[in-house]
């Protein structure tokens, strides 16, 4: 049994394998290849894993699923965070043929529920530090509203039956073989940082996956002294894939977890382990300069550091520039996306293109064009919608055929939201997006969905979730609500937190107002609220149509 998707045609497929992307590998071969090595695969505060034990441990856990029956076709649901378990589980669901969704720790019941209803998991691995698996509520409710849901691992339960830990240790059958999905199946579940109510599903393919992260170790220049700080989510797929830790393995480095991207966590552990590489994004970035600057006396903790990523949101020159002085290390910029296309600049590009543009395509497959409003090409330096198809670039969303028609043109090309432009080099400039969805620090928030939550609200008329710039985040969000009554925004943010959505989507600002203004066709015009905020100069101004709660 196979999980169904949108395969590439033939005659691209074929070429991929010509011409080297695709070697019909699969991604946990990462890590068996490496099984005899003692080197330190993985660190955290609570354990070190050298490379034999993150494959036996993981060979360990595929085995007892495949005793449980399950296999290929089957789905899981895992939200762990930044922990060794988060590995372990992601190769033994791949060798156990397993399509793994990772949900990011800062997830909540709204999301979950809402991945579980598209995906149908069978088995669900989470933590008990996380509030809605520390008691047994929402477990139950996930089996009420996906009955398929018959095995629970949780890490930290005591609980000998759905103890994580517990399976893990449970001994090795001499019989045990992988039984992973075909290299051109589906391998595991992205998630899409899109801007629908309804969060979207990449399905990711062994070949299509393993070229990404191939290809990103030979262009970031990976190797087995690479010592690899993950502090952002480890399921994101900027820290999985780009290169991320997945690359790590490829080299032979390590990678060592920190609990977030906080100078408080990380300082630390660059001295202790000797941390040359970090990947950051811009705001995570803003606070370690700061920090920098009010006490110099950390940059000394920081002397093995030697390549810092910057991704998730774009990057201000101004704030590129500082790199290279103040922390002390090379800058290297990545602009990508979990639905596949990745750019990096190079790290011997000239420091204008590191600190001016988001980098170049990384594969000679990647096809980039930007179009105007009516789909035809733009010349370079011109801005308009990034279009783009090639070997690790999906081809459509899981069991989303209406949003697939409005995603891709007729010839396979995804257009991907962002708004762009292509320098003589083939450089990438990021300009913003045409889609509803706000980049607040690199967590997307899709508009759709915190509206139609505020309209649950009894009191709440009209809803429109926009967004405005921000010196530390990048940007933030304004909500904008008529109502029948005058609601505080305590209310409005307690209403929101009760229906389970994670608390970065949480409108930063809220405005009340009489109504909301509409385009010619009807719909609530988000660039004349856009401006009304950009010309209040501060959110603390009340504006003309209303009044700030």
């Amino acid at each position: 049994m196979t999980i169904p998707f949108t395969h590439w045609p033939e005659e691209l497929a074929a070429e991929y394998r010509q011409q080297g992307y695709w070697l019909d590998r699969h991604i946990h071969q990462m890590i068996t290849e490496r099984r005899h090595e003692e080197t330190p695969a993985v660190i955290s505060d609570e354990q070190q894993l050298s490379y034999r034990q993150l494959a036996e441990k993981s060979d360990r856990l595929a085995a007892v699923l495949q005793s449980s029956g399950y296999g290929r076709g089957d789905t899981a649901l895992v939200q762990l965070g930044n922990v060794a378990e988060f590995y372990i589980c992601f190769f033994a669901l791949l060798k156990a043929g397993i399509a793994p969704l990772n949900a990011l720790f800062s997830h909540q019941r709204s999301e979950l529920l809402a991945y579980a209803a598209q995906i149908k998991p069978r088995i669900l691995i989470a933590d008990v530090s996380h509030p809605l698996f520390a008691g047994k509520q929402f477990i139950t409710e996930l089996r009420e509203n996906v009955p398929q849901l018959k095995t629970v691992l949780l890490r930290g339960t005591d609980d000998p039956i759905q103890n994580l830990s517990a399976q893990i240790e449970l001994p090795l059958p001499a019989s045990f073989q992988p039984t992973p999905t075909a290299p051109g199946d589906v391998a595991f579940f992205q998630l899409s940082g899109g801007s629908t109510g309804t969060p979207k599903l990449i399905p990711r393919t062994h070949n299509d996956y393993e070229y990404s992260v191939r290809r990103s170790v030979e262009i970031c220049e990976f190797t087995s002294q690479t010592r690899y700080l993950c502090a952002l989510p480890a399921a994101h797929n900027y820290p999985l894939s780009s290169p991320g830790a997945l690359g790590v393995f490829i080299a032979g480095g390590s990678v060592c977890l920190a609990p977030d991207p906080s100078p408080t966590s990380c300082f630390d552990r660059i001295g202790q382990h000797q941390i040359n590489t970090v990947a950051l994004v811009p705001p995570a970035l803003n606070v370690w300069l700061q920090t920098l600057h009010d006490y110099p006396v950390l940059k000394d903790k920081l002397t093995s550091l030697s390549l810092l990523q910057v991704g998730g949101a774009k990057l201000s020159e101004s704030i590129a520039r500082r790199v290279p002085s103040e922390l002390g290390c090379q800058l290297q910029q990545v602009f990508g996306m979990a639905e596949g296309l990745v750019n990096y600049t190079r790290l011997n590009d000239p420091a204008e293109t590191i600190f001016t543009t988001q980098g170049r395509p990384m594969s000679e497959g990647d096809e980039l064009w930007v179009a105007d409003d009516s789909g035809q090409q733009l010349p370079a330096g011109q801005v308009g919608r990034l279009m783009t198809r090639g070997p690790y670039t999906f081809r459509g969303y899981y069991n989303s055929q209406e949003h697939n028609m409005t995603s891709f043109d007729s010839q396979g090309f995804y257009c991907s939201g962002d708004l762009v432009s292509l320098d003589e080099q083939g450089n990438v400039t990021v300009h913003g997006r045409e889609k509803d969805q706000i980049n607040r620090g690199g967590e997307k928030i899709a508009a759709e969905e915190v509206e139609n939550l505020l309209l649950t609200h009894p009191d709440i008329i009209h809803a429109a979730l926009v967004s405005f710039d921000d010196d530390h985040l990048g940007e933030k969000s304004c909500a904008y609500l008529v109502t029948q009554t005058p609601l505080k925004a305590v209310a409005v943010r307690r209403h929101l937190r009760q229906q389970g959505i994670a608390d970065y989507k949480l409108p930063d600002t809220i405005h009340q107002v009489d109504s909301l203004p509409l385009t010619a066709v009807g719909k609530v015009d988000k660039r004349a609220l856009r401006q009304q905020l950009s010309q209040t100069q501060t959110l603390s101004t009340q504006p003309q149509s209303g009044r700030l709660i």
